[in-house]
Formats: structure tokens, C-alpha cells, sequence
């Protein structure tokens, strides 16, 4: 990407910040409040992400480090693959993930989707179901 379309992807994930920390206060729910923060999260993550890309491109174009061109090549390829996910780590073994529906993630939905149309982050919002061993 160039700088200029990392500037704008900047820009977008910064107004989707907002989005999501405005529509944080209407959460009434521990479950809804902690989907926001997870997502607010990956969203700073991704930011930096961008701004780590767009000092490696200044210091490509500057010349004034040697292994900039090199740094710069994986941190493109790891931000194509980077996803936001919204759900906490996992202490068991063998979880089942159930994608949450539309009616699950309420008010964030219709922001989830925008995010990927508009940035093209991939954002995963499962939850566990824990699967029962039958008794042997």
C-alpha cells in the first residue's frame, strides 16, 4: 500500500474508534460492554500496526536504514492476515466456537460489517460452547 492509502486507513480506523466508543454507552449489558472494548482494542492495534508501516516507508524512501525495505515487506504481510477477534483467550482444551449472530452482537453489527467493507480487516465475534465428553 502506498502512504497515502495508509493515511486513509488511519483515518477510517480512527473514525471507527469513535463510532464504537460512542456506541459503547449505550451497552447495558457486562457481555455487550466487554464486545466494544474488544473491538476498540484491535482497532488501536490495527492503528499501530499502520503507524509502524508508515515509519518504515519514511525510512525506506530516507534511506537511513538498511534493513528498512526488508521490515517493511513483513509487516505488510502480516497486516493482510491481521484479524480482530472478539473473544477473550481460551483456558480449555477442546472449545467449540459458535459465530454470534446479528441479534447477539445487537448495535455492533451493522459496525462489525462496515469495518470489513470499508478497511478490509477481518473481525471473528465467537463464543464458546463447551462440548461434553460422553461417559465412557
Amino acid at each position: 500500500m502506498t502512504t497515502n492509502q495508509n493515511l486513509m486507513l488511519y483515518t477510517k480506523l480512527a473514525g471507527f474508534r469513535l463510532v464504537v466508543l460512542a456506541n459503547r454507552f449505550d451497552c447495558d449489558t457486562d457481555v455487550s460492554r466487554n464486545l466494544h472494548d474488544r473491538l476498540l482494542e484491535g482497532l488501536e492495534a490495527a492503528a499501530g500496526r499502520i503507524r509502524t508501516t508508515m515509519a518504515l516507508e519514511r525510512s525506506v524512501l530516507a534511506g537511513d536504514d538498511e534493513y528498512a525495505a526488508y521490515r517493511l515487506e513483513g509487516e505488510t504481510e502480516i497486516f493482510g492476515r491481521f484479524t480482530i477477534i472478539l473473544l477473550d483467550e481460551l483456558d480449555i482444551d477442546y472449545p467449540e466456537l459458535v459465530p454470534l449472530t446479528e441479534q447477539d452482537l445487537g448495535s455492533l453489527a451493522p459496525i462489525l460489517k462496515d469495518i470489513t467493507r470499508e478497511t478490509g480487516i477481518a473481525v471473528s465475534a465467537s463464543r464458546v460452547s463447551y462440548i461434553r465428553c460422553p461417559a465412557s
